[in-house]
């Protein structure tokens, strides 16, 4: 380009000097997506409790929060398209607080179908968000750094999910009454139903304060300027659906690149939904305690955000992204066949080999698409349905093997098909 522009130039820096406030705004949404998707984890080691759930009941919960993403992402990318990436961001955090406002009246019901639904519409929220903001960080700059610069702003999703974490820990896990399924059989209509109004109770709390914090958060974007987008002044013309999806499926690159974003979901929420169940079973822990070593994986997941950011000024995206999936394969067949702490601190491991894994893989898929990466990306936060999927198969080979630990043969699987489409990236980007 020949004059420096708010999405592009002839200089190389990741940030442009005048992009950087926007950007470090636009970042702050990636924690908050971060901590609803790590409260949610957990939620299926307190429903199981809470509600002496099956495996495969407690993945409802993955079936109705990643099954949200996939309805509303493409809702969403023809919103983005219509009218702003901006106007995205405050629909999307907008559904957020709603979704997690109606956790308080899901508690006084104590209907399990009530919380899925409150879970359906949060989740509708994020998938909104997260299409508007991941292509809108990639046009924070050159096309050439837009991998890395995604990669910069995912690194703080996981600071939001320690937090999510450390509120469920501390809220949520600590506050289970510690009766098991067998003395809860044993309690009469009452006693159970007073358990559970207290249970229910914690699960509620968190979720609804941070609904009131987002409230805040919503007014300040809504009043702050954030730049405008190339095609902008296009909003409000026809969006040529039909002619967009038939250009994108054209290119292998980013065709290939929804399968493995469906399939490395998939891995990654299996993987963290079943921690804490793992860890129970391996080193004989309550909730609380075994959260303590998901805590340990997600701080290994922020801190390989920022090494592998760092890592891709010298080694290409796509060749990071295969030797980690090949690590990843070798960690979790670990899993399925060790026991014991060697079992527990590979599951942890695994960690680190996902957490370049989602922003590489849309960054990659979405190179070169131009202004049809605004429905593009939609595909993309659409194979998050992978984690409601994948899940859901993972809970029923647990279910069916009677062991937690050939569940996990679900997300080996899944790596590989990350590993594949890394390496045969470069041949299918054009």
């Amino acid at each position: 380009m020949s004059q420096d522009t708010p999405f592009g130039g002839p200089g190389k820096s990741l940030v442009p000097g005048h992009m950087l406030l926007p950007f470090i705004l636009l970042t702050s949404c990636f924690a908050w997506w971060g901590l609803a998707n790590n409260m949610t984890d957990t939620l299926l080691a307190a429903f199981k409790k809470i509600l002496s759930l099956s495996d495969f009941q407690t993945s409802w919960i993955q079936l109705a929060f990643y099954g949200s993403y996939f309805c509303l992402a493409l809702p969403a990318a023809l919103f983005v398209k219509r009218f702003t990436y901006r106007a995205g961001v405050l629909l999307g955090l907008g559904l957020f607080i709603i979704g997690a406002l109606l956790f308080y009246p899901a508690s006084l019901t104590m209907n399990y179908f009530h919380f899925l639904g409150a879970l359906y519409i949060l989740a509708g929220g994020l998938s909104i968000l997260e299409t508007a903001a991941n292509p809108y960080i990639i046009a924070m700059g050159p096309e050439a750094t837009g991998t890395r610069r995604l990669n910069l702003a995912q690194s703080f999703n996981p600071v939001g999910s320690i937090l999510g974490v450390f509120l469920s820990k501390w809220f949520i896990l600590s506050r289970l009454d510690q009766a098991g399924a067998e003395e809860r059989s044993l309690m009469n209509p009452g006693q159970l139903g007073a358990v559970q109004a207290a249970e229910l109770r914690a699960v509620m709390g968190p979720y609804v304060g941070t609904a009131l914090l987002l409230v805040v958060i919503w007014a300040v974007m809504a009043v702050i300027r954030m730049p405008r987008t190339p095609g902008t002044e296009d909003a409000g013309r026809k969006i040529g659906l039909r002619l967009t999806i038939r250009r994108l499926l054209k290119k292998p690159g980013y065709r290939w690149g929804v399968v493995a974003q469906f399939f490395y979901v998939g891995a990654q929420i299996g993987v963290w939904s079943f921690t804490i169940r793992y860890v129970m079973q391996e080193l004989g822990l309550n909730e609380a305690d075994a959260s303590t070593y998901y805590l340990a994986a997600l701080l290994l997941f922020a801190a390989f955000r920022f090494v592998c950011t760092g890592l891709m000024r010298f080694l290409a995206p796509r060749k990071l992204l295969v030797f980690m999936s090949a690590l990843a394969m070798l960690l979790t067949l670990i899993v399925v066949f060790g026991r014991g702490t060697g079992g527990v601190f590979a599951l942890v491991g695994l960690s680190a080999c996902m957490s370049l894994m989602f922003p590489t893989i849309f960054g990659l898929a979405v190179r070169g698409l131009g202004e049809d990466a605004k429905i593009g990306g939609s595909g993309l936060i659409m194979a998050i349905l992978g984690g409601a999927v994948l899940t859901a198969i993972q809970g029923k080979v647990s279910d069916w093997t009677g062991s937690i630990h050939y569940a996990y043969i679900v997300p080996f699987l899944c790596f590989a098909v990350v590993a594949v489409y890394g390496a045969a990236v470069g041949t299918k980007t054009s």
